[in-house]
């Protein structure tokens, strides 16, 4: 009973902040004279949003978005889950590669937009690139982490058994690092959609990156204000989309325990 009142006080007061930041939002800058070109009212937006529905293909670009956002976070997570298990398994090879895997990782990502566009055009293969350049990285030194602070007693005591190589990793060592896996897997959800974002900025004809450009260019901000709120939506889904993944394959593990990872 206490933890119902808990959780119902709690959503009441992120309720009241919510309502209260609108309410700001609405009256706010008329309030202090701020013009609708500098921050339009919310009512202003929300008919923007609708004429943006009706006519712009609101819905059309936020799906290009959505599905480069899906496809660049599964390839950099997988590459980055890859080679973050390889370097774990292998400290000569983590040795070897290290330093340029630290240049890479210290070079500005975003960078590299114009770049991949110059390489494969105006099409959605850049903004993928891009994505999977943002994302790689989380993993990538989450899983190696994990894999370094491994607990040897863990992996002597299968080894003891007679455990393969393989064995000990699929029974001991991927089990273990799982948490820190999905930490670093909740953090390329949102960068994902920035990656993308960037990509559409520097060089699209479609999506909410190429949106923002074509309202800004308009001088409409009530738009700029409705894609940005399209994009966070998309980052919200794709980090709860994670979030609930995490909960059903570690479900073995207290809910404390996941966070801290």
């Amino acid at each position: 009973m206490n933890s119902f009142k808990q959780r119902l006080s709690t959503t009441l007061w992120s309720l009241l902040v919510l309502a209260s930041f609108l309410g700001l939002w609405e009256w706010g800058p008329g309030a202090l004279g701020v013009p609708d070109f500098v921050l339009p009212p919310l009512s202003r937006v929300a008919s923007e949003a609708v004429r943006i529905w009706d006519s712009e293909r609101l819905l059309w670009h936020a799906g290009i978005t959505g599905m480069e956002v899906v496809v660049g976070f599964v390839l950099g997570s997988l590459l980055g889950a890859v080679i973050g298990y390889a370097l774990g398994l292998s400290p000569k090879v983590e040795a070897v590669l290290s330093p340029y895997l630290l240049a890479l990782q210290i070079a500005p990502k975003v960078a590299f937009a114009p770049l991949f566009v110059m390489w494969l055009g105006y099409t959605v293969y850049p903004k993928i690139l891009v994505a999977v350049l943002i994302v790689f990285f989380p993993v990538l030194i989450n899983v190696l982490q994990a894999m370094r602070t491994m607990d040897r007693d863990m992996i002597n005591l299968a080894r003891s058994f007679s455990a393969s190589r393989l064995q000990v990793f699929r029974m001991v060592e991927y089990p273990t690092t799982m948490p820190a896996l999905f930490s670093g897997l909740r953090i390329a959800s949102t960068l994902a959609v920035i990656g993308v974002v960037v990509g559409e900025l520097v060089g699209g004809n479609m999506g909410l990156g190429y949106m923002l450009v074509f309202f800004e260019g308009q001088g409409n901000t009530a738009g700029v204000f409705v894609v940005i709120g399209a994009l966070t939506v998309i980052g919200i889904i794709a980090y709860y989309a994670v979030a609930l993944a995490e909960q059903r394959v570690l479900h073995y593990l207290p809910s404390a325990e996941r966070r801290s990872a």
